[in-house]
């Protein structure tokens, strides 16, 4: 079989991206996508993030896979196409191959470098299965429709990214997900969840004593630097990453430690000392919440398996 099939998507409209970057940025409060953390080194920095002991969520989920796969295998079936959502360096989605015998492997990324690499490593051991890399940001739309056979399919999209998402923004996700899945009789979404829990341990997730998450978030502001042209001082923001109860969820800024500006293709943009530029929300969800979400979004059957201990859960929807 030849080598991985990469499909670029990220050349899309760069000066539509820049104003949109801009807009949020001149806001107040001001914001940038999450999007941007995921550069070379962001990429480096988040897979430290899910090896340091304050992060559960990665370590939670790995151990019920490994309890629960056969269970979870027999509920999803082989031979289906494989759609591996926010692949990265594709180890998540690699435990899984042996169990589903996918015909195809859909490695879907907004980094091109990170899963180019990963689907590389991934050829020698798979010859079997046809390999795919997208390259796009499926945040902003997912489509997958000149990529995905008429085969079956299994949408896997672990490690509780769906919490990136605001609720209503998630109930639309899904409901392209299962668009995809009604096109494809038996096809289905395995997905990881996590719960509301005690504020102290959300909040040690993310705000590690090793700084790890601060340098991950403050990276993004590098990231813009080198991609737009600007003229951020990295030192000149703190790491903020705390659980809203309010909101149910985790969001993380970066704070200003003393006024500042930014010139933002000609407008001056004043950062007061405390001022924060919103970078990412994590919404957590109790069992009955993402069920209804489900639900919203068109799903009909659906099954559960809960992590022992810590409030995590994977789900299977059809």
């Amino acid at each position: 079989m030849d080598g991985p099939l990469l499909i670029d998507r990220l050349a899309f409209d760069p000066e539509a991206e820049r104003r949109d970057l801009m807009a949020g940025l001149l806001r107040n409060p001001a914001s940038i996508a999450p999007k941007y953390f995921y550069d070379e080194l962001g990429c480096a920095l988040y897979g430290a993030i899910c090896r340091l002991p304050e992060y559960y969520p990665t370590r939670t989920e790995v151990a019920l896979f490994q309890e629960k796969r056969l269970e979870m295998a027999e509920a999803i079936g082989q031979g289906r196409q494989f759609i591996d959502l926010g692949a990265g360096d594709c180890c998540k989605a690699k435990g899984w191959l042996p169990f589903l015998a996918p015909a195809r492997y859909v490695a879907v990324d907004i980094a091109l470098a990170e899963i180019t690499g990963a689907l590389e490593r991934l050829a020698p051991d798979f010859p079997g299965v046809e390999l795919v890399g997208v390259a796009t940001d499926f945040s902003h739309a997912l489509d997958l429709d000149d990529v995905l056979t008429e085969t079956p399919a299994l949408f896997f999209y672990p490690g509780s990214s769906i919490g990136n998402f605001t609720p209503a923004q998630a109930r639309t996700f899904l409901a392209r997900i299962r668009h995809y899945c009604v096109a494809r009789p038996g096809s289905s979404l395995l997905i990881g969840v996590d719960g509301k829990k005690d504020k102290a341990l959300l909040d040690a997730a993310y705000d590690d004593a090793l700084g790890v998450t601060a340098a991950f978030n403050r990276n993004a502001l590098r990231h813009l630097n080198a991609k737009f042209g600007l003229e951020f001082d990295v030192g000149g923001f703190v790491h903020a990453g705390f659980y809203n109860e309010a909101e149910g969820r985790i969001e993380m800024h970066l704070e200003s430690v003393r006024d500042q500006s930014v010139l933002l293709d000609g407008q001056e943009r004043v950062f007061r000392k405390g001022e924060r530029i919103h970078t990412e929300n994590s919404y957590k969800y109790a069992p009955a919440e993402f069920e209804a979400v489900l639900t919203d979004a068109g799903f009909a059957s659906i099954r559960r398996w809960d992590a022992a201990g810590v409030a995590y859960s994977v789900y299977h929807a059809a």
